[in-house]
């Protein structure tokens, strides 16, 4: 390494996009590629969005300018999302006139903007654990983001496994471990709600847990696939100042390529965000779409219907095979894992189906000692289903 560099970084492996195909080729001769790794919608924006989009570029953007960097036109609409998925009335955006808000109502002074959930993140764990003042808690297998961001800050991740039946935390071994590890001690503990990549969302007994904690620990809660699972904890943010929810637009609003992630927690705390984030961190044009998206939520949300009942057809598709253990799922993917008596076989297996979907024509994601498949349109999964059962016949 350059004598310069963090020794610790040569330690670490960066996250890998696409490690079924790194630039989302395949190494098979067919034209159609079906990219079930990364839990993105399988439709683009509709074409007349699009145009749209092209229209206000062409004719509001001024590329010589910067953007909004306080991303106010944005938080407002995201406050009006958030509200409405919690049943508060709309509120009149030129003024509240007197109106007294709901205790779970959110304002813009609630949300706070990220380049993605990743930079937001970022922000979170310089906010709490840098210089040496707090580590992490993850359980594992999850996001690996939490962790890869945690040690290229130099802070250090404390885990445990998830159980192996149905992956959720495990209480006793988590309350242990956050008690043992006091130097330095946990300082934020990250769940998603529902997991990446196993799929359940959390229990009772785990927001008993999370409710319970500490305040000097921050819980961030990741719903990234909220639109999926239609299960938010939003509303008990009002009850707890150290908890914080993260959403996405990478998703259900199919804008991965735009980078836009939100927070929503206490003011203080978002304020806190906004002096760490850097200057500038969203372009316009990913704050146009963002802002077209949340305007036309009804047309492009109104695919997910079919996203649950295709998930559950390729549930019982692959739950057919003797040979793998499929779980059900609160979000757009589904995992699964090989059964076999050595954990090294079944590791091998997976490996070995990874490759053979990629040569066939699917990525699928191969992670946490499992596989994740993203539910993709009808054809992609109905072609994943058949080679998948060709391969294990």
């Amino acid at each position: 390494m350059l004598p310069f560099i963090r020794k610790d970084l040569a330690e670490l492996t960066a996250y890998t996009p696409h490690p079924g195909g790194a630039s989302g080729e395949s190494a098979h001769s067919e034209s159609v590629l079906d990219r079930l790794d990364t839990n993105e919608c399988p439709y683009d924006l509709p074409e007349e969005l699009k145009k749209k989009l092209a229209w206000t570029y062409q004719q509001l953007i001024e590329t010589n300018r910067y953007p909004d960097g306080g991303h106010a036109a944005l938080k407002e609409d995201l406050a009006e999302y958030v509200n409405e998925s919690l049943n508060v009335p709309a509120l009149n955006k030129a003024g509240l006139g007197g109106v007294t808000l709901p205790t779970t109502a959110i304002t813009a002074d609630n949300i706070s903007v990220g380049n993605g959930s990743d930079e937001l993140i970022r922000s979170i764990l310089i906010a709490t654990c840098l210089g040496g003042t707090g580590s992490i808690f993850v359980a594992n297998p999850t996001f690996s983001m939490y962790g890869i961001i945690a040690q290229t800050l130099g802070i250090p991740v404390v885990s445990v496994q998830r159980k192996e039946e149905n992956f959720e935390i495990d209480i006793e071994a988590a309350k242990k471990a956050i008690a043992q590890n006091q130097n330095p001690p946990v300082r934020a503990v990250f769940v998603v709600h529902p997991n990446s990549p196993t799929a359940n969302a959390l229990t009772a007994d785990e927001i008993e847990w999370l409710s319970d904690l500490p305040e000097e620990i921050l819980v961030v809660i990741d719903e990234a696939y909220f639109e999926f699972s239609q299960n938010t904890l939003a509303d008990q943010l009002h009850h707890h100042p150290n908890w914080i929810i993260l959403r996405t637009f990478s998703k259900a609003f199919r804008l991965a390529s735009m980078r836009v992630g939100y927070a929503i927690a206490h003011p203080e705390l978002t304020a806190t965000l906004e002096k760490i984030r850097l200057p500038y961190n969203l372009p316009s044009f990913s704050q146009t779409a963002a802002e077209l998206a949340l305007a036309q939520r009804q047309l492009l949300l109104a695919t997910i219907p079919e996203t649950l009942s295709e998930r559950a057809k390729l549930i019982a598709a692959l739950t057919q095979h003797q040979k793998l253990q499929v779980w059900q799922s609160a979000a757009n993917f589904v995992y699964l894992r090989v059964k076999a008596g050595e954990s090294e076989s079944a590791e091998q297996e997976h490996k070995q189906i990874m490759q053979q979907l990629k040569e066939g024509g699917t990525l699928i994601r191969h992670t946490g000692g499992g596989l994740r498949i993203t539910v993709g349109s009808p054809e992609e999964n109905q072609r994943t289903v058949d080679r998948i059962a060709a391969i294990l016949n």
